[in-house]
């Protein structure tokens, strides 16, 4: 059954996430929460641990989706098969959003962690999927002395992104997270490491694409058979893009590492298939 719903949502708790599903939602979705000194823990088969963070799937939403989630000292740890680990991020899939969609989380000191297969662990970022976007995509997030960590196969970590996959964009794609004293790593097969990047992937985008992100003294790894580690990049594949592509990442003292088979390494490059 579809909610019809004007929610304006401020979180002062442990763990808090905010979460829609087959929903229409129409006004400001706002995340407020602060974690600090938790642990949110998911452990068996196709579970999710969400902590500080926004799940909208299936939904129509009108107005602003925005997260300023604070998480520090925290742990979020998916463990199993097919688990997902978010932490201060934003993930919305199979949706149409008009307006802003705007994540300014700061995650400090912070361990997110998916281990298993099919995982995914995302920190700082934002992730649409299957969706339809008028307005601007905006991460805003900070990430400094965290952990953002996938073991296994066909996993994902991601901090401090944007990921637009098989997605229709209207308007402005910005990401400008600043990434500081952090590690990214992905090991396994077919695993990727993004921090401080922009992905579009299969999708269709009109308007400007701009990554500003900073990444400093920072480590991001793709360790196994077929991984990609970004950092400060902006990678297009099977998209078309009308407008501008812009990178100004700023990446100093870091390291973005691939090793494996068919591995690649990129680093403040723009990347068009």
């Amino acid at each position: 059954m579809k909610k019809s719903v004007i929610m304006l949502a401020g979180m002062l708790s442990l763990g808090s996430a905010l979460a829609y599903a087959e929903s229409n939602v129409k006004g400001t979705v706002l995340n407020q929460s602060v974690n600090t000194g938790s642990a949110n823990v998911a452990i068996g088969q196709d579970n999710k641990a969400n902590m500080g963070s926004l799940g909208i799937e299936n939904s129509t939403v009108k107005g602003t989706v925005l997260n300023q989630s604070v998480n520090a000292g925290s742990a979020n740890v998916a463990i199993g098969q097919g688990n997902k680990a978010n932490m201060g991020s934003v993930g919305i899939s199979g949706s149409n959003v008009k307006g802003t969609v705007l994540n300014q989380s700061v995650n400090s000191g912070s361990a997110n962690v998916a281990i298993g297969q099919g995982n995914k662990a995302s920190m700082g970022s934002v992730d649409i999927n299957q969706s339809t976007v008028k307005g601007t995509v905006l991460n805003r997030s900070i990430n400094s002395g965290s952990a953002n960590v996938a073991i296994g196969q066909n996993n994902q970590a991601n901090m401090g992104s944007v990921g637009i996959d098989k997605s229709n964009v209207k308007g402005t794609v910005l990401n400008q997270s600043v990434n500081s004293g952090s590690a990214n790593v992905a090991i396994g097969q077919g695993n990727k490491a993004n921090m401080g990047s922009v992905g579009i992937s299969g999708s269709n985008v009109k308007g400007t694409v701009l990554n500003q992100s900073v990444n400093s003294g920072s480590a991001n790894v793709a360790i196994g058979q077929n991984n990609n580690a970004n950092m400060g990049s902006v990678g297009i594949e099977n998209s078309t893009v009308k407008g501008t592509v812009l990178n100004q990442s700023v990446n100093s003292g870091s390291a973005n590492v691939a090793i494996g088979s068919g591995n690649d390494a990129n680093m403040g490059s723009v990347g068009i298939k």
